[in-house]
């Protein structure tokens, strides 16, 4: 099981239908890095992707699932990109690397 820190670096997407978010239309550019503690079993991680609308409810415009086994092994994953799909229906991809540093045990 692992126990550490997990970086989530979002580089960019592209092909994404029906987003207005970000000033970046359907390939908006984000290079932001997230940080989660990982302390148990998480065998994917889940990337839900929305736009951000001013005076009407958020789209959803899909989802990323992006498996963690070899960033655990490796330790980190140059960015790479992952499907976005919506109702099983590809809707562009996004860009991502991943960094996972152990917790050490003493």
């Amino acid at each position: 099981m692992p126990l550490g820190r997990l970086e989530v670096f979002l580089v960019n997407a592209k092909g994404l239908d029906n987003c207005d978010f970000l000033y970046g239309g359907t390939t908006p550019e984000w290079n932001e890095t997230f940080v989660f503690r990982i302390s148990g079993d998480v065998p994917e991680l889940h990337l839900k992707i929305m736009d951000k609308d001013t005076f009407t409810a958020d789209d959803f415009v899909g989802e990323a699932k992006i498996p963690l086994a070899a960033v655990f092994e490796k330790g980190s994953l140059q960015p790479t990109s992952y499907n976005v799909v919506k109702d099983e229906e590809f809707k562009g991809e996004i860009k991502v690397g991943l960094t996972f540093t152990p917790e050490r045990l003493y």
